[in-house]
């Protein structure tokens, strides 16, 4: 009998790299949305601008400079669901070159969970509370459908000071990359940990393999009273729970797996199109410089 190996996830509370300071943004919204629905991307049509990127690295650290903008098609911005312009950003990153697993996972509430190879930074958490308040502990998720968000076909949007992000798989990212299904998956980014980032496909146990996350959907109903009601049905974070072994990946969304990168095999984390679709935590120690700033 399998039991579920639970983990907390919790939305952050400022989104990007040097956010602007508290009084900078704009009031919290209150919400009291309780039923998922589905999410109808924005279609990807313009170009944001010209992208900059480039890495480098020493002995043990890799680099990453860029200016935030994608080097793909993006939706309209602003749009109903998010009111915000694209701008260009100072992204200036570094990770472990070899990275190695901590005692502990690290949730990445508060952290930029990783950085594209083109420079667009990875961020899954929506700042989007249960009545606006983000001790109540209900976060809805970005990609819930519950509080519309404007997110475009590569699942990605825009915050307050300009940052376009990611908070799904980037398929605009994956077409320029020449993704191919029944490959390996290209090398998509660095998590703030150092490990590689890859999207749908690896090969697990020598096997090409689909990667299937193994969080599930919570069964039953919320509490109510100060918490949300109705069933759990992914318009939170909190609606879902990590089941060991019911998906191919562990609790950080990431497997072991041989890349074209990686030939004698790594840890690595995955996008998948399911929860929790970007990953939710680190399994090993995330650079200072991907955390949130206030």
């Amino acid at each position: 009998m399998r039991i579920p190996m639970k983990i907390t996830l919790i939305g952050s509370l400022c989104l990007g790299i040097g956010c602007a300071a508290i009084a900078q943004r704009p009031p919290m919204r209150e919400h009291t949305a309780t039923e998922a629905q589905p999410i109808v991307p924005v279609a990807a049509t313009e170009r944001a601008g010209t992208n900059v990127v480039a890495f480098s690295k020493t002995a043990t650290a890799r680099t990453m400079f860029a200016n935030g903008i994608p080097d793909h098609l993006v939706g309209a911005f602003p749009n109903p669901g998010n009111p915000n312009t694209i701008s260009e950003q100072q992204v200036n990153l570094q990770v472990p070159l070899s990275p190695t697993r901590a005692q502990s996972l690290t949730s990445a509430q508060g952290w930029v969970f990783g950085v594209s190879v083109k420079g667009v930074v990875f961020d899954p958490f929506a700042a989007e509370f249960w009545q606006g308040n983000p001790r109540s502990g209900w976060n809805y998720d970005a990609l819930g459908g519950a509080v519309p968000l404007g997110v475009d076909a590569n699942y990605a949007h825009v915050q307050p000071q300009g940052t376009y992000h990611y908070h799904g798989v980037p398929f605009g990212l994956l077409a320029l990359l020449r993704y191919d299904a029944s490959k390996h998956s290209p090398l998509v980014g660095y998590a703030a940990d150092g490990y590689p980032i890859y999207a749908l496909t690896g090969i697990l146990d020598g096997q090409l393999t689909q990667v299937a996350s193994s969080y599930v959907l919570k069964s039953g109903a919320r509490p109510g009273g100060d918490a949300p009601t109705g069933d759990y049905d992914g318009a939170f974070v909190q609606d879902y729970e990590y089941v060991a072994e019911f998906g191919d990946l562990d609790t950080c969304n990431g497997a072991f797996t041989q890349s074209a990168e990686y030939p004698n095999g790594t840890y690595a984390y995955f996008l998948t199109p399911e929860f929790p679709f970007v990953p939710r935590c680190f399994t090993g120690t995330p650079d200072a410089g991907f955390k949130h700033g206030f």
